[in-house]
């Protein structure tokens, strides 16, 4: 058997398809297609050095990492490489082959401290100790079954409208405005500087998974104050990405208002599975989860490494 590492191709669909297949088996809780697999790597924005590596064992992909510099943090140094091999392929050395070269890659990017997510299973977190990470925080993964029904549908309250992401087509800055400030207040082990319009526009608006039209935005005297953004795979599969409130609307349920909403829509759209994700510390999100149904089906633990 011989194991190699190298880049995708992104020009390439056997390898967008072997890399999005791998994840899904690694990771079924995450919507991944090749179509965001190209785009993730074409559209990364240059400073983030973003990589897409692939372990491929006598021309089959059996492992996947995605690397990167945390080039928005306000604090140099930091990277990410997280890493996943097939269920059904482990114990072959693509993931140890898969780390060493991408902690070589990042070191020499000047990175010093790497993050990575391990799933909380045995074999991964004795894994991560072997190669001297330790642990930080956690997060869950939630599922819900839409088939089986949603709370009922809110109506929305005085001086509130809903609306959808597709309305902001001609003009999405007002999405752009609210996504940085309530990405800038979600649980991180790396502080973010959300600043750059055009390159979000290239890596998040124009994203193949965003559906703008179950995407649903609160609007409150006519601003966005709260939205819960909608990802699909154009199968049965549908995620949340994101759900935030703007500060000053904080405190009046309008994230979760929005969120049923999105909901309701994607069951009546013909999508029959639904996923998200919380740290485990967000005891009212949780909460809110809960209440729609959504049960946890895994848990990821963060890691970190000092590298040279």
């Amino acid at each position: 058997m011989t194991l190699i590492v190298r880049d995708l191709r992104p020009d390439v669909r056997a390898d967008a398809e072997g890399f999005s297949d791998t994840r899904r088996l690694a990771l079924p809780y995450m919507l991944s297609t090749p179509e965001s697999v190209v785009h993730t790597l074409t559209h990364a924005h240059p400073d983030a050095r973003f990589g897409q590596l692939m372990a491929e064992e006598d021309g089959e992909i059996i492992g996947t990492a995605q690397i990167s510099v945390a080039h928005d943090s306000p604090e140099p140094g930091q990277g990410s490489a997280n890493i996943y091999v097939r269920p059904d392929r482990r114990h072959r050395g693509a993931g140890s082959l898969l780390l060493r070269t991408a902690e070589e890659r990042l070191a020499a990017l000047g990175v010093r401290k790497l993050f990575a997510w391990v799933l909380d299973e045995p074999e991964n977190l004795a894994f991560a100790e072997r190669n001297g990470f330790r642990a930080s925080r956690s997060a869950y993964f939630l599922r819900l079954d839409l088939a089986a029904g949603l709370p009922p549908r809110q109506e929305p309250p005085a001086g509130v409208e809903l609306r959808t992401a597709a309305d902001f087509a001609d003009d999405p800055r007002p999405m752009f405005e609210l996504d940085a400030e309530t990405s800038s207040d979600e649980p991180s082990d790396i502080d973010v500087e959300f600043t750059d319009y055009e390159a979000w526009i290239e890596e998040n608006w124009k994203h193949p998974l965003l559906d703008r039209e179950l995407t649903t935005v609160a609007m409150v005297d006519g601003s966005p104050a709260a939205f819960s953004v909608a990802y699909t795979d154009g199968g049965t599969r549908y995620a949340t990405a994101m759900t935030g409130t703007a500060r000053a609307f904080r405190g009046r349920g309008l994230a979760k208002l929005a969120k049923n909403d999105s909901l309701h829509r994607a069951r009546a759209a013909g999508y029959t599975e639904a996923f998200t994700g919380n740290d485990t510390g967000n005891d009212p999100m949780i909460a809110i989860n809960k209440w729609f149904g959504y049960e946890i089906c895994a848990k990821e633990v963060r890691h970190v490494r000092e590298l040279g």
